[in-house]
């Protein structure tokens, strides 16, 4: 019997920072997480949290104190991420990970695991929020947390604090998946939700020991697939002669996979400020960007 989705480690996850690009220097000050437990009738029955403070070594704007209410003394005394790595790594591996702008928040945690020698772990799927709401309820004129939350009756208290939006976030998946009908299996749920999740095994592709899908085959084997999006793009539409007809050279597991993961990857999508929609919004992977991103 194929487990449900629900019996997997639930965790919710969001950052608080010091800005919004990570690739130009700005950092973690709070790690927030809770652990949900889900019931047979589809409500949350339980929630653990998990949340402290990063001590990010540079002194925390004005602007982004004024957002998430975390100054300089709030930190002033917590450990620095090197200290937390392993705790993080612990909460996040092997779970069904959410958050709400997915690769916002991964992206920062990501480049903090590595600049101190640690990986992004290995996860059973990694659910964005945002994305799947605005597929799924395209009438709401703002898509951010507050707005799902009030849209959906999930409470949503001390917003812009880590913990707060990560249960809040966990919670909003919780009822929009009960409201539009999700399957309950896990590779069902996956690929309803659009979500990112290690890749089938047909020997092209596996997650590699540090934590990043690869390729097993072609030119680019052993390499890292967000280093080579073009190839994975070509997977996709690759065809090969078998008798007198043409025929997709990868399996439709294969191609089903690397879609998912360039929506979710590839862009890569920044936390929307609401006070403009400039190009400052967005927090794009350099190595991820796409070719029609490159034109740009």
């Amino acid at each position: 019997m194929k487990r449900r989705w629900t019996r997997h480690r639930l965790v919710a996850f969001d950052t608080e920072t010091t800005g919004l690009n990570v690739f130009d220097g700005d950092r973690v000050i709070e790690f927030g997480a809770v652990e949900l437990e889900v019931g047979p009738d589809g409500d949350v029955e339980d929630v653990t949290h998990h949340q402290f403070f990063i001590n990010p070594g540079m002194p925390i704007p004005r602007a982004a104190s004024k957002v998430s209410g975390i100054t300089d003394d709030d930190v002033a005394d917590a450990p620095s991420f090197d200290q937390v790595a392993e705790r993080v790594r612990k909460v996040l591996s092997g779970a069904v990970l959410i958050a709400h702008n997915f690769s916002f928040d991964r992206n920062f945690l990501r480049v903090e695991l590595e600049a101190v020698g640690r990986f992004w772990p290995a996860t059973v799927a990694e659910v964005d929020t945002l994305p799947l709401s605005q597929r799924l309820m395209p009438k709401m004129r703002s898509h951010r947390l507050e707005a799902i939350c009030k849209e959906l009756g999930v409470p949503l208290d001390n917003a812009h604090r880590a913990s707060h939006d990560a249960e809040a976030c966990g919670r909003v998946l919780v009822e929009i998946a009960r409201r539009h009908g999700a399957p309950e299996d896990l590779q069902g749920f996956v690929e309803w939700a659009d979500a990112v999740s290690p890749p089938p095994d047909t020997g092209h592709l596996d997650v590699g020991p540090d934590g990043h899908p690869r390729f097993l085959t072609g030119r680019y084997e052993g390499s890292p697939v967000e280093r080579h999006p073009d190839h994975l793009e070509w997977m996709i539409i690759a065809l090969e002669r078998r008798g007198d007809q043409w025929h997709p050279k990868f399996p439709e597991s294969v191609r089903r996979w690397a879609r998912r993961w360039l929506r979710a990857r590839a862009a890569g999508r920044g936390r929307t400020n609401p006070r403009s929609q400039g190009h400052s919004d967005w927090t794009l992977e350099p190595p991820l960007q796409t070719r029609a991103e490159r034109r740009i």
